[in-house]
């Protein structure tokens, strides 16, 4: 059951990456993201109010969010704290590079937590692991020359390094959620996480943005906005769902979960018609089948 769930989160993951593409669009980076994360906290405070005011409404429901501890609001702030950072750099990445790029390095995230639970958690990797991780470096690095012909080199491309920042913190925001979801309650991390990323992410508007509005890319509401937050609290819900069930593996629910680039991925090829497409699609096969032999060898 737990699988059913992840793949939902994975495309309602892929529909969030398009709507940021198109909520950033000649629009300021820093107040789309932070109205999406105001939104997502009035999405799931209905759930908070009825479970603090009028609890036995929600209590033995999957939207029942207990009272926690001091320590566990600063176990959730940092998570609120990492999930931000990746969240920074990887709109920025969105914002200046094509979904057909994109989605392909953040698609190499699996890798990285699998490769960070094997260091943290003394996890060893099997010979599919391996393979996977051998598999997805080399489509990556193919994937490389495929965007130096549109003028997007790896290695000198400072929002290229921008997704990779944001991967990398995904991929340690991902090992912290098994840790989160074998001690606190789901719902809690959830609505909590939204709520202390408001209180952040207000303060480096505040600071960052602010200033220098006049200067830079005016900030222009849309709707889609709205949709950025809709799925993204979708996905999440599913995603701590299924990571709180006992049977559930975390190195399988991040590859599965990364399996949702192919909907930006697609929706940059047929509507944004980006360039290169046929070598991009052998990249992300390849991609593709490294996330495959490793959700194998997690599998197994």
């Amino acid at each position: 059951m737990w699988v059913i769930f992840v793949v939902f989160s994975a495309l309602s993951l892929g529909m969030y990456d398009i709507l940021q593409k198109i909520s950033l669009r000649q629009n300021a980076l820093m107040p789309v993201l932070f109205s999406s994360i105001i939104v997502s906290a009035i999405l799931l405070t209905p759930f908070f109010l009825t479970s603090y005011y009028a609890p036995t409404c929600l209590q033995g429901t999957p939207f029942y969010v207990p009272k926690v501890d001091f320590h566990t609001h600063c176990m959730i702030f940092i998570k609120a704290l990492i999930v931000l950072i990746s969240w920074i750099f990887s709109y920025a990445g969105m914002k200046h590079l094509p979904l057909t790029i994109v989605s392909p390095i953040k698609a190499t995230q699996p890798i990285w937590t699998v490769i960070g639970a094997m260091l943290i958690f003394s996890e060893t990797l099997n010979g599919y692991q391996t393979t996977g991780v051998v598999v997805t470096l080399a489509s990556f690095y193919l994937f490389s020359i495929v965007g130096k012909k549109e003028g997007v080199s790896f290695r000198t491309n400072k929002w290229v390094w921008f997704l990779i920042a944001a991967t990398l913190t995904g991929a340690t925001s991902a090992l912290y959620d098994k840790y989160l979801m074998r001690q606190f309650d789901r719902m809690a991390v959830q609505v909590f996480y939204a709520y202390y990323q408001v209180l952040i992410m207000g303060v480096v508007l505040m600071l960052l943005w602010y200033p220098k509005r006049k200067d830079t890319t005016p900030f222009t509401w849309r709707w889609s906005i709205v949709l950025i937050s809709l799925f993204l609290t979708i996905s999440d819900f599913l995603y701590f769902y299924a990571l709180s069930m006992p049977e559930s593996l975390i190195a399988v629910i991040s590859p599965l979960r990364r399996t949702g680039l192919l909907v930006p991925f697609a929706y940059g090829a047929f509507f944004f018609k980006e360039k290169n497409m046929k070598w991009k699609i052998v990249c992300l096969i390849g991609l593709l089948l490294g996330v495959y032999f490793l959700f194998l060898g997690s599998w197994k």
